[in-house]
């Protein structure tokens, strides 16, 4: 009973703050910071249809796949919806495959239906469609089947006549930048005639990726980042043919800023016209987050993005700007879950497609249970598939969860875990029928290394809260460090340190994440499991 009163009181304060507090880029006078989504929301491609702005982003091998974010000022977003919970093909996916899946995702409007377009470099090119956002997209489709292709995006002409963009994979296909464009059927279901190569940027624009597709006062634009994630910078192709001959103009970099690497992403425009690009910087552990740039048309048709401020007739980031034009409410992707719900919350993902048999929600008790799994040929949760995870989402909180743990056998193992290619747990360990809280570290888990532990406790029982406070450090060369430390409680109010300092680590092509994990060393009936009360956020 003290658990549903406790769950009613903390409905109304979900109510009043629905989405995560931890940060907030609209400052309420008028104006914005950078970045409007301290996520790792990768390769953001984003439209405005009406009053509305979609956004979509790589989602790679984690599931649910391709988020469906909503805006009214491409400032404060919500996240609203997945595409798909299990990713094809399921041979491949239904197992850890770091790195894979979808690649850069285009998100369109055509003819009253929403179009996304992704490149998984293994398989091919895929498209799913809905009429509404929110709601059910179609089964994904394989428009293509090849190796190597990748950040794939359509462009419907005025004539009925429809085009795909996209860039090569050389992990895959033996070579990189170049972007090619070949003709697509108007239904957007196949791709028909030989490719077209419209640009090459080995001399002067090397692993040139992630092109989107644009056509404007008769022009067709490719925008499009090169240089490499952390040291890029962006540049536009246009042509009075979607074949080519391309002219090119680089209109975006770091200049003088200590912005590095302004990445790939999409161009909209506001309600009342202005311009504005959407995309990401690398930072770490942190992930590729999203920052917003204003973006102006010369009377020659060409555009630059940023604000040119040394006069080099190149844009550069900003930090601050006035937002754009649109209805404008406080709203933020979600991160807290009291699990009061059927359903996981729409934040939380795992790296693999998710079994029947990992997890059970029970809203009647406001928890979700997540069993002890044992997993042949594992050496370390790198490759384990049932971690329920999420994005970390701001430079500096506190993670705090209630759980309680139940060991069944000698091994069965649960708790929170910031997750990377090196990653940290605070969590419970069965042993000898006694209850340990453990504190470990895998430096190296990409590599095959194993955790080694730092410190562990016997508690009396499996119940305690667990916390992860994240700081945002510099290292000696200026980059982002994300420093974790951990403590742990067991009657909720006095926190004690376990273990030490942990410096977190980006996983495969994407951020560090934080949530659970759930394993046992012995396969057998009626196993372990974590019940998790809630997950909250602090900006303290």
């Amino acid at each position: 009973p003290m658990k549903k009163l406790f769950i009613l009181g903390a409905l109304f304060v979900a109510a009043a703050t629905q989405a995560q507090t931890v940060w907030t880029p609209d400052l309420g006078n008028g104006k914005y910071k950078n970045p409007v989504l301290y996520a790792d929301y990768s390769d953001p491609d984003v439209i405005r249809v009406g009053d509305d702005y979609w956004l979509t982003a790589s989602s790679f091998n984690h599931m649910p796949g391709l988020p469906i974010l909503h805006s009214t000022d491409l400032v404060n977003w919500e996240l609203v919806n997945t595409v798909f919970l299990h990713q094809e093909p399921l041979e491949t996916f239904d197992k850890v495959t770091p790195g894979e899946g979808v690649w850069a995702p285009a998100i369109r409007y055509h003819n009253g239906e929403y179009y996304i377009y992704w490149g998984n470099p293994y398989e091919g090119v895929y498209m799913t469609k809905t009429t509404d956002p929110r709601g059910e997209w179609s089964k994904p489709h394989l428009v293509k089947k090849a190796e190597g292709i990748i950040d794939t995006c359509p462009l419907w002409d005025e004539d009925g006549r429809a085009y795909l963009v996209h860039g090569w994979a050389g992990s895959c296909a033996g070579f990189k930048s170049v972007l090619s464009v070949t003709e697509m059927t108007p239904d957007g279901k196949s791709l028909f005639g030989d490719e077209v190569m419209i640009f090459d940027g080995h001399d002067d624009h090397p692993t040139v990726e992630g092109p989107k597709f644009y056509k404007r006062n008769g022009w067709y634009y490719v925008f499009a980042p090169a240089g490499g994630v952390k040291p890029g910078w962006q540049i536009v192709l246009r042509s009075r043919s979607p074949f080519g001959p391309y002219e090119c103009r680089t209109v975006l970099h770091q200049g003088d800023t200590d912005i590095p690497g302004p990445h790939q992403g999409g161009w909209v425009d506001d309600v009342n016209g202005d311009c504005w690009f959407m995309h990401f910087v690398d930072m770490y552990a942190y992930g590729r987050v999203v920052h917003l740039q204003p973006m102006t048309w010369s009377d020659d048709d060409w555009c630059l993005i940023g604000i040119d401020r040394n006069g080099d007739g190149i844009g550069e980031p900003v930090h601050t700007y006035r937002k754009p034009a649109g209805k404008s409410e406080v709203k933020t992707p979600v991160d807290n879950d009291e699990f009061s719900d059927r359903r996981l919350g729409i934040q939380w993902q795992w790296p693999a497609n998710p079994q029947t048999g990992w997890y059970f929600t029970n809203p009647t008790d406001g928890e979700v249970r997540l069993y002890c799994k044992h997993f042949d040929g594992v050496q370390s949760l790198w490759k384990v598939p049932n971690l329920l995870l999420q994005k970390v989402n701001a430079p500096n909180y506190t993670v705090t969860t209630k759980v309680s743990f139940r060991g069944a056998y000698e091994g069965d193992r649960a708790g929170l875990v910031m997750m990377g290619r090196s990653y940290a747990t605070l969590g419970f360990e069965y042993r000898g029928g006694k209850v340990y809280l453990t504190q470990e570290e895998c430096i190296g888990a990409d590599k095959g290394k194993t955790a080694v532990r730092n410190s562990e406790v016997e508690l009396e029982s499996g119940e305690a809260w667990l916390r992860c406070r994240i700081e945002l450090q510099k290292n000696d060369d200026g980059t982002p460090r994300m420093l974790c430390n951990f403590s742990y409680s067991t009657d909720g109010k006095k926190f004690k340190p376990l273990g030490k300092s942990f410096v977190g680590r980006e996983g495969h092509w994407i951020g560090a994440k934080i949530g659970y994990y759930a394993t046992a060393e012995i396969v057998k009936n009626d196993g372990g499991w974590l019940d998790i009360d809630w997950f909250r956020t602090s900006a303290k």
